[in-house]
C-alpha cells in the first residue's frame, strides 16, 4: 500500500485556507474515490486527472485509489485541486521522487491533455504560503500575479508534464526568479472640464477630502457625473498593504491585475438594474459583489432612485461597518467593503423639479412616490446631500477648449489640498474622518459652546437623527481640515449643516 501527501489551498472569502490532499493507493478492484466534502467540479476532477496523466504519457495506476481532502468539513469547490490530485497520484506510485514537494503547495486546473488551466484567487494564495515560508506551484496563465506579488518562492507550470520533467532533475523555468519590474509611465491625470456649479464642486473636494459618501441631485445633464468622476481622480494613491488587499479581491473575482495599476483605487459603475446579490454578493458559489470590488475606492451609483430599493437597503450595513457577511444555508462568508459611496440622481422622473428654465411634468405625488424609493435610513448614511441646478448659457459656452488650462490647474491644486487633509488626518486618528468612532467624535470633533446651539437647533429644525448629527461633526471636521485649522469653528458647522440634507428630501418628507 502507498500513501502520498500533497498541500493546496482552499479559498474562504479572501483567505486562502490549507487543505490536504492525501491519497491511498490499495490493492482490490480498480477504482478512484474522492472524499472530504468535494462539490461537484471537484468530483468530475477524477476524469480529468485520469486522462491528463495517460496524454502525458505517465501510467494511471491500476488499483483502487481513495483521495481525501481534508479537513473534511470544508467544502471544496472548483477545479483547482486537479493538479495537487495527479501529483499525489504520481507520487503514491512511485511516479516521482519522494521530497519533490517538500514544503511545497500545488493548485492548478488540468485540461485532458495535460495542460494546466489557470485559477481564480492565486493572489491571497501567494500571500497565505509566503507567510508560512513555503513554495507553491501554479498554473502559467496566473504567471502576471506571481510578478505582482514578488513572491520568488512562486512557481509556474504550463503542463503537469513540465512539473514531473522539473521534479525529475531537469532544468526549466518553473521557480523563474524575475519579477518583471517593468518601467510604466504613468498617464497624465486629466480632470474633466466642469464649467459653474460651485456649491458641487465645493461638496466633491469636501467628500474627498474626509472620504464622506455624496450624494448629488439635479436636472439631466447638468454635470453630476463628471463631479464625480473628478472626485475619483482626487483621491490619492493605495498605500502598498491596501493595494494588496484589492489585488487579492480582483484575484478571487477574475479580474484583471496590472502592475503598473495596482495602486490606483477601485472604481465601480454598476447600472441600475443590478440585483441585490449583484450588489452586496453573494449566489451559489458565495461571489463578492460591488461593494467589494469597490473596498477602498469608490462605488458611483448613477441614476440613484432607478435601483431596486432591496438592492440599495443592502448597502445600509456595510456603509456602517466597512464589510459584509453573506451567510446562506451552506456558507457564512465575510468579505471586506470598505467604500465611499458617490451617488447621482434625478429630483423627480422628468428630472425638471428643480430647473427653474423648464417645466416639471410630474406632479407632487409621484413626486414623492419617486423620492420614497429611497429608504430614510439610506439617506441617513449619506453625509453630504447637494443640490446641483442647470447651468446658464453663459457658464456653458464660457470656456470653448476641450481641455481649459486655468480649470486643470484648480482641479490640481484642489488634489493637493485632499492628499494634505489625508495625511493631517492619519497623524491625528490613524483614519480619515468618515471613520470615526462615536467616542473619538468628543476628541477629535469637540465643539465651542456657540457651535454646540447650532447644531441643536439644526437638530430641531431638520429632524437630525444621532447618526445624522455625527455625520454633520466629521464633515465639519473635515472643512476645518481643508481650511487648515484645528479647532472647528461654526461657520464649518454651518457648512456642513446646510451640504447635509437637499431641499427635495425635506419637501418629500424623507
Amino acid at each position: 500500500m502507498s500513501l502520498a501527501v500533497v498541500s493546496s489551498r482552499a479559498l474562504v472569502g479572501i483567505e486562502a485556507v490549507e487543505v490536504t490532499v492525501e491519497t491511498h493507493l490499495s490493492n482490490g478492484l480498480p477504482g478512484f474515490a474522492i472524499v472530504g466534502m468535494p462539490e461537484t467540479a471537484v468530483r468530475e476532477s477524477k476524469e480529468r486527472v485520469r486522462s491528463a496523466i495517460i496524454n502525458s504519457g505517465l501510467t494511471f495506476p491500476d488499483r483502487r485509489i481513495t483521495v481525501n481532502l481534508a479537513p473534511a468539513d470544508l467544502p471544496k469547490a472548483g477545479g483547482q485541486y486537479d493538479l495537487s490530485i495527479a501529483l499525489s497520484i504520481l507520487l503514491a506510485s512511485k511516479q516521482l521522487p519522494a521530497n519533490c514537494l517538500h514544503k511545497t503547495e500545488v493548485m492548478g486546473e488540468l485540461a485532458l491533455n495535460g495542460e494546466v488551466r489557470g485559477i481564480r484567487g492565486s493572489v491571497p494564495v501567494i500571500a497565505a504560503v509566503r507567510s508560512v515560508s513555503k513554495k507553491v506551484i501554479l498554473p502559467r496563465a496566473n504567471q502576471a500575479e506571481c510578478q505582482l506579488m514578488g513572491y520568488a518562492g512562486a512557481g509556474t507550470v504550463d503542463s503537469l508534464l513540465a512539473f514531473v520533467a522539473h521534479a525529475r532533475g531537469a532544468e526549466s523555468s518553473v521557480f523563474d526568479s524575475s519579477i518583471g519590474d517593468e518601467e510604466h509611465e504613468e498617464n497624465e491625470q486629466r480632470f474633466l472640464p466642469v464649467r459653474g456649479h460651485a456649491l458641487g464642486k465645493r461638496a466633491v473636494l469636501i467628500a474627498a477630502a474626509g472620504g464622506h459618501n455624496l450624494l448629488m441631485i439635479g436636472p439631466p445633464g447638468c454635470g453630476k457625473t463628471m463631479l464625480a468622476h473628478n472626485l475619483i481622480k482626487l483621491l490619492p494613491k493605495l498605500t502598498e498593504s491596501e493595494a494588496m488587499e484589492v489585488a487579492a479581491i480582483r484575484s478571487i473575482a477574475s479580474l484583471p491585475l496590472s502592475r503598473h495599476e495596482l495602486h490606483d483605487r477601485p472604481i465601480r459603475n454598476p447600472h441600475h438594474s443590478a440585483t441585490q446579490v449583484a450588489l452586496a454578493g453573494g449566489g451559489n458559489k458565495a461571489n463578492p459583489g460591488e461593494v467589494t470590488l469597490a473596498h477602498r475606492g469608490i462605488l458611483f451609483l448613477d441614476e440613484f432612485s432607478e435601483f431596486k430599493p432591496s438592492a440599495l437597503d443592502s448597502l445600509r450595513e456595510p456603509l456602517e461597518v466597512g464589510e459584509i457577511t453573506l451567510s446562506r444555508a451552506n456558507y457564512r462568508i465575510k468579505y471586506p467593503a470598505s467604500f465611499q459611496l458617490v451617488a447621482a440622481m434625478n429630483p423627480c422622473p422628468c428630472g425638471n423639479a428643480t430647473d427653474p428654465n423648464r417645466e416639471c411634468r410630474c406632479g407632487s405625488e409621484k413626486v414623492t412616490r419617486y423620492l420614497s424609493k429611497l429608504s430614510g435610513p439610506l439617506i441617513d448614511r449619506m453625509d453630504l446631500s447637494v443640490e446641483l441646478s442647470a447651468l446658464t448659457q453663459g457658464e456653458l459656452l464660457l470656456h470653448t477648449k476641450k481641455d481649459d488650462p486655468h480649470l486643470q490647474q484648480w482641479w490640481l491644486e484642489a488634489k493637493q489640498k485632499v492628499n494634505i487633509c489625508h495625511d493631517r488626518q492619519l497623524q491625528r486618528a490613524g483614519k480619515l474622518n468618515n471613520k470615526l468612532e462615536t467616542e473619538e467624535l468628543e476628541n477629535y470633533c469637540a465643539l465651542d459652546a456657540q457651535s454646540r446651539k447650532t447644531i441643536t437647533a439644526a437638530m430641531n429644525e431638520l429632524g437630525l437623527s444621532a447618526r445624522g448629527v455625527h455625520r454633520i461633526l466629521k464633515v465639519a471636521r473635515t472643512v476645518a481640515d481643508f481650511k487648515g485649522k484645528n479647532q472647528i469653528a461654526e461657520s464649518d458647522l454651518l457648512e456642513a449643516v446646510a451640504m447635509r440634507r437637499s431641499r427635495c428630501f425635506q419637501r418629500s418628507g424623507n
